[in-house]
């Protein structure tokens, strides 16, 4: 993709109203613009992050048996007095009619939605388990909307629902959802350090936040540092065995990691001193067992072997898929701008052509074309080689190809790793083979 060709409006400035670097970096690197309070327009460059993002919590939710459906932004308000929400929620909640005078809402969750789907079509114990997630656009209306897409009116975000049996197969459930969320998140490139949350009335330890560490973070938070050293891709978890997924669980949930909320100073000095990890995190995930609180509520039972009807167990599961784009560019950022981590970055490389019209930049674009796609953006702006060089580095790119006229003559390029500034004399081909790979 030619930068000529594109819609990357980039900002020398730094906008007055951005009070965070994320906020700044992205309304300053093109990804979004505002429209209204709390509300943002996705340009070309932050929706590639943004479906990048979508991508890998789509596979690990399929990996784990999750079934994708999409539900409607609006909800009709019968559905939430069923289950006692409609007048309970709060002025967050943005209250429409239509043009038949019914109440409709938009959606800011959906437990009662899809409570009443899986009412509709569920009718024996042998359909057991269920996991449904879909990933969506909600509204919630912030009184004070604040930090760009970290805390805007209009998310998107990932929701899954989980409906079991009894207890211990919600128990099951939930476990997967804590595993797939921490492989999601490695991948993402961030370390998410999963903490328990409050239970509220249901009461048990079913339920826990994961905050991305920054020093932006809303939150003060106290860890071991083994989490931060565990490796979720490598962990071998059989999602078929209750037994393999308790002893993933344990492993997880026994080392101490807490928000000032739930800061237990007790258990945190049973911490050896060499592991206590005190900083500020990013809420970026969720998931919390209710049992059968909407199921029943809203009347939604199926046949168990007896004949005799049930309620059955669920859980709710949320990923801030917006609201992540932010909280890693919090996490991954200097002076200069962002620093992507590569599984989600827009573009995998820029080539900054300081020769205008050479040739050798149309072989590597054609080359890069062939082989992997569009993920690599063409700086052939006629500018300056530092403005080349700044809109690069705030961009984030991981990888810059500069070719420069002496570098030309000889065939080979400048390779710059954004994250570490590591810069290399390559080849063309051994360029393009080191940021592919």
């Amino acid at each position: 993709m030619r930068l000529t060709k594109s819609f990357l409006p980039t900002l020398k400035e730094v906008p007055a109203d951005a009070q965070i670097a994320s906020h700044r970096l992205m309304l300053r690197a093109g990804l979004i613009r505002q429209t209204a309070s709390g509300i943002y327009a996705w340009l070309p460059a932050g929706l590639r992050v943004l479906r990048n993002i979508e991508r890998i919590v789509r596979e690990e939710q399929n990996a784990i048996g999750a079934q994708e459906v999409l539900m409607p932004t609006l909800q009709s308000a019968d559905l939430w007095r069923q289950s006692g929400r409609y007048d309970a929620y709060g002025p967050e909640m943005l209250r429409i009619n239509d043009r038949h005078g019914r109440d409709m809402l938009y959606g800011p969750t959906n437990e009662e939605m899809i409570t009443e789907i899986f009412g509709q079509t569920v009718k024996s114990y042998r359909e057991l388990p269920q996991s449904l997630y879909h990933i969506q656009w909600k509204f919630r209306d912030e009184r004070r909307p604040r930090f760009g897409v970290m805390r805007g009116r209009e998310f998107l975000m990932k929701d899954a629902y989980s409906f079991d049996a009894d207890y211990d197969g919600a128990v099951v459930s939930y476990r997967k959802m804590m595993l797939a969320y921490l492989r999601t998140f490695q991948r993402l490139g961030v370390r998410a350090i999963p903490m328990r949350a409050d239970t509220g009335p249901i009461g048990g330890e079913l339920s826990h936040e994961f905050l991305i560490l920054a020093p932006t973070g809303e939150s003060t938070v106290y860890f071991d540092a083994a989490l931060e050293q565990q490796d979720w891709l490598a962990q071998s978890v059989d999602l078929d065995d209750p037994e393999s997924l308790g002893r993933f669980f344990k492993d997880v949930t026994t080392s101490y990691a807490a928000t000032d909320e739930m800061h237990d100073e007790t258990a945190w000095k049973t911490v050896p001193a060499d592991r206590q990890r005190e900083g500020r995190g990013i809420e970026v995930g969720h998931i919390f067992y209710f049992g059968d609180k909407y199921t029943r509520s809203m009347g939604v039972s199926v046949n168990g072997p007896d004949g005799a009807a049930f309620h059955p167990h669920m859980g709710s599961y949320g990923i801030g898929v917006s609201r992540l784009t932010g909280a890693i560019i919090e996490a991954h950022h200097d002076a200069q701008g962002i620093i992507w981590p590569e599984s989600v970055a827009p573009f995998k490389a820029a080539i900054l052509n300081l020769k205008p019209g050479d040739a050798m930049v149309d072989e590597i674009c054609n080359r890069f074309n062939h082989i992997g796609g569009d993920a690599v953006l063409l700086d052939d702006r006629d500018e300056r080689a530092g403005v080349k060089f700044n809109d690069a580095d705030l961009m984030g790119h991981p990888w810059q190809i500069i070719v420069g006229p002496r570098g030309a003559k000889e065939g080979r390029v400048e390779l710059k790793n954004r994250r570490s500034g590591e810069r290399l004399d390559l080849s063309v081909d051994e360029a393009i083979e080191k940021v592919l790979s």
